[in-house]
């Protein structure tokens, strides 16, 4: 059987931390602000696992539940439609403040911007947020999606009123796609959480808009969390959330976990070369974390987790299905969490480190004990409820 779970501790070279700002205090509650102004908000439960902690060892476990975020059964949306507010409110010269729901939806407001194309790739939760605001706000989406990804996804992006089809090729091969469509297409707009040199200041918004969750979690938390786990594919909600709690705790920040698809593990093979430069994972990425599978960091988050993280994992699908199984079905007393495929992964990550000895080493460097109050995010539910069935009910790993 091969091994669940690798991992490396974060010896790579710091930098001089230029992008840790973009994750302020201060940017995060402006994108919140923005984010409280839809009808459609509220704050998404923290799910206090104490039944579970104790069963693992810990003193706390809380996970951020995001399948109640929007009514859309992911976080994804909370960046999409951050970015295309300020993208709005770059267009119009107005500060993204002046830019509430309301004003967005308005008749003057569409006369002033007129209409743009929002063009992104995804595995079906960022592309359906994308697809959602633009349609919430009259304008249009073109959704591209790589091969493997479900119709189910498809069909929840193409009810939004957006464009959207399976391509043949991968992740990031997609996104250069919608890249190209966006640029022969007359006000057409990329809004990708993946950052590349050029293409920075869109996922830097995506980053932001990552925040609300982050800093509701921070408030719900109470105390300081002693540990965060998060999950990356490129990189962006990972950024996001370790940006946003390395400033809050600056002076003593929680020990941060990133945790990656094995298939996918491009952060991770980035910290085993330990130079500080970022490393690629080309080909298929065969994994049921769909929402992990992405091969080339965002080079913007990247210079925030090379300064942050603790340690990188990499996990196996069977971690992901064990989280996804513990969660759904909780020890008395507990809440249940309906955690999809790339939601469940870092639980499952944490569950694995605590009961199986193999890790004993990864539990010791982590500091992971009877006192750890740990806060982890579930960033999905059943966004593809069949695999979601056949995973927990039917005991199948996809």
């Amino acid at each position: 059987m091969p091994q669940e779970i690798k991992w490396v501790m974060n010896n790579m070279p710091k930098t001089e931390d230029k992008n840790l700002p973009i994750m302020s205090v201060n940017e995060v509650a402006k994108a919140r602000k923005f984010h409280e102004s839809f009808p459609q908000y509220s704050v998404t439960p923290l799910t206090n696992l104490a039944k579970m902690a104790e069963y693992l060892g810990l003193n706390e476990v809380k996970i951020k539940d995001e399948s109640w975020r929007f009514g859309l059964n992911a976080f994804k949306v909370l960046g999409g439609s951050y970015a295309i507010a300020r993208y709005i409110a770059d267009e119009t010269g107005t500060d993204v403040s002046e830019l509430p729901y309301k004003v967005l939806k308005s008749e003057e407001l569409k006369k002033k911007f007129g209409s743009a194309t929002f063009f992104s790739a995804t595995d079906g939760n960022h592309g359906r947020g994308v697809a959602w605001a633009a349609n919430q706000l009259g304008q249009k989406a073109v959704i591209i999606m790589p091969k493997g990804s479900t119709e189910t996804r498809l069909n929840n992006i193409k009810a939004e009123n957006a464009k959207a089809w399976i391509s043949d090729v991968n992740y990031d091969e997609c996104v250069r796609q919608a890249a190209k469509l966006a640029s022969e297409t007359e006000h057409g707009v990329v809004v990708q959480d993946t950052a590349w040199e050029g293409y920075e200041k869109i996922p830097a918004w995506i980053m932001q808009g990552y925040g609300t969750m982050a800093s509701e979690a921070g408030e719900q938390f109470g105390e300081r969390p002693t540990h965060v786990f998060v999950q990356a594919g490129v990189g962006s909600l990972a950024g996001g959330v370790v940006g946003y709690f390395s400033n809050l705790y600056k002076d003593n920040p929680p020990v941060m976990v990133v945790v990656e698809a094995e298939a996918a593990a491009c952060l991770y093979k980035g910290a085993v070369a330990g130079d500080g430069k970022p490393r690629i994972v080309d080909g298929d990425m065969d994994t049921i974390m769909a929402g992990l599978a992405c091969g080339e960091p965002n080079i913007t988050s990247w210079d925030i987790l090379k300064n942050h993280v603790t340690a990188f994992l990499a996990v196996e699908d069977s971690v992901a299905a064990r989280g996804m199984r513990m969660l759904a079905a909780p020890l008395k007393g507990d809440t249940q969490v309906t955690s999809g495929e790339s939601g469940a992964a870092p639980f499952g990550a944490l569950a694995t480190i605590m009961k199986d000895d193999e890790y004993k080493e990864l539990r010791e460097k982590l500091k992971l004990d009877k006192n750890s109050k740990v806060l982890l995010f579930s960033t999905e539910g059943d966004t593809d409820p069949g695999r979601w069935k056949n995973i927990i009910w039917e005991a199948k790993d996809r």
